[in-house]
């Protein structure tokens, strides 16, 4: 019940910051320097702030801690490669130089194929 509260309190004061930070670039001249007024920062960095912990506070399950090794196994087992094996199949990683031979072979044996 409480992290409802604060969520939306948090909610609302984050919304009365953005609007008084449209309000004011609306009514201060283009000349003028923009920079916003401090109070309508430390207002959005308090709500961010607050609704950061609203969040954490209505978690109903306890927070586990994340394990690289663990996630990475997982995905290695699920897809069939590491995290970073979109990586290593790019067509940028392609070796250039045995495609060219590849290809300079494939040549050579069709033009001996039909003469």
């Amino acid at each position: 019940m409480a992290s409802k509260a604060l969520i939306s309190l948090s909610t609302l004061l984050l919304i009365h910051s953005c609007y008084s930070a449209h309000e004011h670039s609306l009514l201060t001249p283009a000349s003028t320097s923009n920079a916003l007024p401090l109070d309508i920062v430390i207002e959005t960095i308090l709500s961010v702030l607050l609704l950061c912990l609203g969040i954490v506070l209505g978690n109903k399950e306890e927070l586990k801690p994340i394990s690289w090794s663990v996630w990475s196994g997982m995905l290695e087992r699920e897809k069939g490669c590491g995290q970073f094996g979109y990586l290593e199949e790019r067509v940028g990683f392609l070796d250039i130089r045995v495609k060219r031979a590849e290809f300079a072979k494939w040549v050579k044996g069709a033009e001996e194929g039909s003469s």
